[in-house]
């Protein structure tokens, strides 16, 4: 009945805003909508990684985006810090209502193109709250764990095709992504269960598995450059890549990787990917992020080496070489070297005005690869774990209205041009450094996502 209620009340919004330009042949997209407790004031619309429009909230906190002649296919849009996929065809006229104090849960669509839209957000929740079961699922032996992976597959193709009979006029397109959002979960799991077996029984080596037990490759697809930033695609295609890779005879790794997986990984990746855009941007972000997550200046020469040999991507390496020049500058046991910061009332400090006499952890701060809900919720955390070091968060060509809102102020920086620290931050991604009471680096690249960096703020608590 609420439901109901709320379609009706969207419907009545679409009329309002659409109805006096709606005709036969009219082929525009219409998005819109009403956004509770807002975040800011747009909504931004994106397709794949290229911003469509940005659509301004009004005094009702309400938006309208009128697309001519858009293409058939998956969309994402941007509220906040957080965002969610739509399916969008000519002559649609798609409202959504949600309220961000419980963003995915909360949204209703209504107007034409809703159906499949609300078929694909419950896909999406359904496998938030599979998460549970899985936990369980995956202490299973391999052949038990296949038969309920089996059975649940069984019900996502009947529900697929009561929604195919119940919708004739649907496209190719849309049952192809509805066919991935709600089986391919079910694949990333079966990729994963390896790993996640060896975990939650806390064993040394990978359980051994039969060739059925993949039988799913034989349909899964992991090359579709549309679907690549569909999360149940991208996630299976993961999946199916680091699976494969340690099943060329690698050890189970948890804190980080090894130089000789990384190559087998980025190999693997040349070899199964073949279209150049989407295998560019895997190798990217695989060497970064294993890169990222030893947490240390250290560099792993031949995974990088690999890297530059097998991307045909030039901005993508030239980016990656900055990288690399970064975490070359401000080494464990060297002093802190000065330069400047400028707070959010916009005056300026020296970093070691700052942090003389006090442990302190640095973020320098990119949201290009860092959200500020990420960065909130982490440093929040790490600060009451150890409450002795001072946390400054300093955005990379900041200004004075950076500020994330959920942390003090009084932490938070931003540098300009001018700073000396744009020396070792030519890449502008996301580092932390750490330092101690007497202004020694111990830390010249940590990663606020490593699980190292618990071990490395205990030694600097511990000194």
């Amino acid at each position: 009945m609420i439901k109901n209620l709320l379609h009706i009340i969207l419907l009545i919004t679409i009329t309002a805003f659409v109805g006096c330009t709606s005709n036969s042949k009219n082929t525009a997209t219409y998005f819109g909508g009403k956004i509770i407790n807002p975040k800011s004031k747009y909504v931004v619309l994106f397709s794949m990684e290229k911003v469509i429009d940005t659509l301004f909230l009004n005094k009702d906190n309400r938006f309208l985006g009128k697309l001519e002649n858009a293409n058939e296919g998956l969309y994402y849009f941007a509220h906040g810090n957080e965002n969610q996929f739509i399916y969008l065809e000519q002559q649609d006229s798609l409202m959504l209502r949600l309220n961000t104090w419980d963003f995915d849960e909360s949204i209703v669509y209504a107007g034409k193109g809703a159906e499949r839209n609300n078929i694909l957000i419950d896909c999406f929740l359904q496998e938030e709250r599979d998460n549970k079961m899985f936990y369980k699922l995956n202490q299973l032996t391999p052949d038990k764990f296949i038969k309920k992976t089996d059975s649940l597959l069984v019900l996502k193709d009947k529900t697929f095709k009561e929604y195919a009979m119940n919708h004739p006029g649907e496209t190719k397109g849309f049952n192809r992504v509805l066919n991935v959002a709600l089986t391919y979960p079910i694949f990333s799991r079966i990729e994963k269960y390896p790993i996640a077996h060896l975990r939650y029984k806390h064993k040394k080596d990978f359980h051994k598995v039969n060739k059925s037990f993949y039988k799913h490759r034989a349909s899964a697809g992991v090359n579709n450059d549309s679907l690549m930033y569909y999360q149940p695609y991208s996630k299976y295609v993961r999946n199916f890549l680091y699976n494969s890779t340690y099943s060329l005879g690698h050890k189970p790794m948890t804190n980080e990787y090894s130089s000789d997986f990384t190559v087998d990984l980025l190999k693997t990746i040349d070899k199964n990917i073949t279209s150049d855009a989407s295998k560019n941007a895997i190798l990217k972000q695989t060497v970064i992020s294993h890169f990222y997550k030893k947490s240390s200046c250290n560099v792993n020469k031949e995974a990088f080496e690999t890297y530059f040999k097998l991307s045909t991507n030039t901005k993508d390496k030239e980016h990656v070489k900055l990288l690399l020049l970064d975490s070359e500058e401000l080494h464990k046991d060297q002093e802190l070297v000065d330069f400047t910061i400028t707070d959010l009332t916009n005056d300026t400090y020296s970093i070691k005005e700052i942090t003389k006499n006090k442990n302190t952890f640095l973020l320098f701060w990119n949201p290009e690869n860092t959200t500020p809900m990420y960065i909130s919720s982490r440093i929040n955390y790490l600060s009451r774990q150890f409450p002795d070091v001072q946390f400054i968060q300093i955005k990379i060509d900041g200004s004075a209205q950076d500020r994330i809102e959920q942390l003090d102020i009084k932490n938070q920086f931003f540098i300009t041009e001018d700073s000396e620290a744009n020396k070792f931050l030519t890449s502008k991604m996301t580092r932390s450094i750490i330092i101690n009471k007497e202004g020694i680096i111990t830390n010249g690249f940590a990663s606020i996502s490593s699980k190292k960096l618990y071990s490395d703020l205990k030694k600097l608590r511990d000194h």
